[in-house]
């Protein structure tokens, strides 16, 4: 028995949801990974013009052009890092949608085998919205909860 008109609109509702998730976890994957290659235009590509990005140790930052800054000027110094985003969930609701992770960022402050590693992290709080181009950051809130080693460069203070 072929399926029924409401059957096929769920459907299509639950496979447009699960698309739009993927869609955000490639978007954050595909920009943080941009990070740790500090390729800054690819990562600021992931953030709408008017984007606000809320991070414990620093003040509220708005505007994409601002982000960048910020974010380019802290970590450009790092020889090498990794940012990983964790245990990622997000809720759809039309061209809005919300998220919610965690961050571990690890980074060496030297250059060398031998570099002791800087650690921290914390929760992550985004909104999104949908324009013709796809998903966009539109807001992230960071909170540290942790820090191991030493930021001898002093980039998140």
């Amino acid at each position: 028995m072929p399926p029924t008109a409401a059957e096929y609109a769920s459907l299509v509702r639950r496979l447009r949801e699960l698309e739009d998730k993927e869609a955000l976890r490639a978007l954050m994957v595909q920009g943080w990974r941009a990070l740790d290659q500090k390729d800054w235009q690819t990562w600021i590509e992931c953030w709408s013009d008017d984007a606000v990005l809320e991070f414990g140790p620093w003040e509220k930052t708005c505007g994409k052009d601002a982000i960048r800054a910020m974010v380019e000027a802290a970590e450009s110094p790092y020889p090498s890092m990794q940012h990983h985003i964790l245990n990622m969930h997000f809720d759809i609701e039309g061209d809005r949608a919300t998220g919610i992770g965690y961050m571990w960022f690890v980074a060496a402050t030297e250059a060398g085998e031998a570099a002791s590693p800087y650690s921290m992290g914390g929760p992550y709080d985004w909104e999104f919205s949908r324009g013709p181009n796809g998903w966009l950051l539109t807001r992230q809130r960071l909170g540290v909860r942790w820090i191991q080693g030493e930021d001898t460069l002093k980039a998140f203070e």
